[in-house]
C-alpha cells in the first residue's frame, strides 16, 4: 500500500479523536493564560517540594496525640452518614415518581439538586456561623450532604423497582404503609446499605477537610501543624489519615461484597 494512502487512512480512522484534541488543546492553553498559570514555576516548585519532603519525617511521639482526633473524625463521619441515610430515605420516597405525586417529586428533586450544587465546605461555613465551630457543625454538614447524594440515588432505585410486584402487593389489600415497608424498603435495603457504605468512605475524607475549617478532628490537627511549620507532626497526622482512609475503604469494600453475595444467593 502507498505510504501516503496508509497515513490518510490512519488519519480518517482517528479523525474524531484528533478533532477533539485540536479543540481542547488551544482551550486548555487559553484557560491557563487567563488563570495566570506559570509553567516555569512548576520545576521550581518541584525542586522546593523535594526539600520539603526531606523535612517531613514523622514525629512518632505525636502519634498518641492523633488517635483521639482521628476517632473524632470517624465518629463525625459515622453520625453524619447514619442521620443522612435515614433522612435520605424519606426524601427519596417523596422524590420517586412511582410513589409521590408529580408536584411533590419535582419540588423534592429540585431541593436535592440544589443541595448537591453546594459543596459540604460551603454548607459548613454557614453552619459554623450559626452554631459555632465544633463537631456539631461538621455532623450537620455531612448529614445535609448525605441527604442530597443518597436521596437521589435511593429515589432512582425506587423508580427502578418492578411495578408488577408493587401492584400485586396492592391487589391483596395492603395499605400504603405496608406497600412502602414490604414492597419498597425490603427490596431497596441492600442498595441503601451499599450506598451508605460508599457515602461513609466519602464522609471520612470530607471530615478531614471540614475539620481544617472548623469541624474539629484530625483535620484540625493537620492544619495546626502546617500553620506552625511543625512538619514532623503534620506528617504523623497524614500517616494517621492515610491509615484511617485505607482501613475504611477495605472494610466498606468487604461489607459491600458480602451484601452482593447474599443478594445473589437469594
Amino acid at each position: 500500500m502507498n505510504p501516503i494512502s496508509y497515513s490518510l487512512r490512519g488519519i480518517r480512522r482517528y479523525q474524531k479523536s484528533l478533532l477533539v484534541v485540536a479543540v481542547i488543546t488551544p482551550l486548555a492553553f487559553g484557560a491557563s493564560y487567563v488563570c495566570g498559570v506559570r509553567w516555569d514555576m512548576l520545576w521550581k516548585g518541584l525542586a522546593e517540594s523535594a526539600t520539603l519532603v526531606k523535612m517531613m519525617t514523622p514525629e512518632w511521639d505525636a502519634f498518641a496525640d492523633m488517635l483521639q482526633p482521628a476517632l473524632d473524625s470517624v465518629l463525625i463521619a459515622l453520625v453524619g452518614t447514619l442521620l443522612g441515610t435515614v433522612l435520605a430515605i424519606f426524601f427519596a420516597f417523596a422524590a420517586a415518581s412511582n410513589i409521590a405525586p408529580r408536584w411533590l417529586r419535582n419540588g423534592i428533586r429540585f431541593l436535592l439538586g440544589l443541595e448537591r450544587a453546594l459543596p459540604e465546605i460551603v454548607i459548613l461555613l454557614f453552619l459554623v456561623a450559626a452554631f459555632g465551630m465544633g463537631s456539631f457543625a461538621g455532623v450537620l454538614s455531612l448529614t445535609i450532604g448525605c441527604i442530597g447524594m443518597l436521596g437521589k440515588l435511593i429515589a432512582d432505585a425506587i423508580e427502578e423497582l418492578d411495578p408488577v410486584s408493587l401492584e400485586s402487593i396492592e391487589a391483596i389489600g395492603a395499605t400504603k404503609i405496608q406497600l412502602l415497608v414490604f414492597g419498597v424498603i425490603q427490596q431497596i435495603m441492600p442498595s441503601v446499605i451499599s450506598f451508605a457504605l460508599f457515602r461513609f468512605e466519602l464522609s471520612i475524607r470530607l471530615s478531614v477537610v471540614l475539620g481544617a475549617v472548623g469541624a474539629g478532628g484530625i483535620g484540625l490537627e493537620l492544619y495546626r501543624a502546617f500553620f506552625l511549620l511543625d512538619y514532623g507532626r503534620a506528617t504523623t497526622a497524614l500517616v494517621v489519615i492515610l491509615a484511617m482512609v485505607f482501613i475504611t475503604e477495605r472494610l466498606s469494600e468487604f461489607l459491600r461484597k458480602k451484601i452482593k453475595a447474599e443478594g445473589a444467593l437469594k
